[in-house]
């Protein structure tokens, strides 16, 4: 079945890069596939060490691999000319990694800085860096230098600046990297701004997996320079054993006694389902460890629950299960009953 290219701003086929060194050849990238979704925020996650920072620069058409194919809506950016490969490039805005501001620049000076290089007039400049400063929530520090913002604020400038030539795509390398968690969310409330108001795929280069539970709808996990899980969050999150599960739910002590483990997704569901399968099936159920967290706006629970009621109690985890909870029955270890 062939893919429908207007759905995926980002494709990437069999992609590989390596780098030479003293000791030989260093595998950076070893047969990536990704799609990112057009209008998603999505992220890969990895480790210092897993090749995602090259990934960065090769999805930002910055630097070519060595074999494979990446699709910016469907062109392959690997047969350009120079010419048509910068008219790419100008499609992805970049957030950098690290400090990337100008220091005699003001913020709005930084942020027009591409536009300057364009050629736009004046009137036209201060009109979208007015806009995109309100975007920012700096509309204040206008006239303030770098050395007069504070880390987060400086990083939402680079995003902003990264914004000014209304990019299809805003590709961010480690945005909340050294920030404290004020700094964080501002700059990740930001992007989600980005996507929501400006239409822009954001696509989030990270090791920090909070960064993907706050605002992500898909994930990527790389590892070695493979990658060993993507999809969509909500998914990856309902079976426990997945990387991005066991990096984002609640934590369960293996200590912590019980019958079954359950993941919950939704206000409805965590509200209500045990409630009435309690009722329903009469059998007493309890909580006895793991929490609830939020992913993105949608609360998510990870539970091991108590049960009594004997055979009642595989009932209600089946019809527990029926209803859209995944479910995994203590059986000489825990073992999947079944999943939606």
């Amino acid at each position: 079945m062939s893919l429908d290219w207007s759905k995926h701003v980002i494709t990437v086929e069999n992609l590989t890069k390596s780098f030479r060194s003293t000791t030989g050849a260093v595998v950076a990238l070893d047969g990536i596939n990704l799609d990112v979704p057009t209008g998603v925020i999505a992220g890969v996650v990895g480790a210092k060490g897993s090749g995602k920072s090259t990934l960065a620069r090769v999805l930002a058409l910055r630097e070519r691999p060595d074999a494979g194919v990446v699709r910016l809506d469907g062109l392959d950016t690997g047969v350009l000319d120079q010419r048509s490969l910068r008219a790419a490039r100008s499609r992805i805005g970049v957030v950098p990694a690290g400090e990337s501001l100008l220091p005699q620049r003001t913020a709005a000076g930084n942020i027009a800085l591409p536009l300057e290089q364009a050629g736009m007039d004046g009137p036209r400049r201060r009109e979208k860096v007015g806009k995109l400063l309100d975007l920012i929530g700096l509309t204040e520090r206008a006239a303030n230098y770098p050395d007069q913002l504070t880390a987060g604020q400086r990083q939402r400038v680079a995003v902003a600046r990264a914004l000014v030539g209304e990019p299809a795509v805003v590709l961010a390398d480690d945005p909340t990297g050294e920030l404290d968690a004020t700094g964080a969310a501002g700059v990740l409330a930001v992007l989600d701004r980005a996507r929501a108001e400006l239409g822009a795929t954001v696509l989030v280069v990270t090791p920090d997996t909070n960064v993907v539970r706050r605002i992500a709808d898909d994930v990527a996990v790389l590892e070695h320079g493979r990658i060993l899980e993507q999809g969509k969050l909500l998914d990856l999150v309902r079976d426990p054993d997945s990387r991005v599960a066991r990096a984002v739910l609640p934590s369960v002590d293996s200590a912590t006694q019980g019958v079954a483990d359950v993941v919950l997704v939704g206000f409805a569901s965590i509200g209500a389902l045990l409630p009435e399968a309690a009722s329903r099936f009469d059998t007493e159920i309890t909580v006895s460890g793991g929490g609830v967290t939020k992913i993105g706006e949608t609360p998510v629970a990870r539970f091991r629950l108590g049960m009594t009621g004997g055979e009642r109690v595989d009932a209600a985890l089946g019809w527990l299960a029926e209803r859209g909870a995944f479910v995994k029955r203590a059986r000489a270890g825990l073992r999947e009953v079944a999943a939606a």
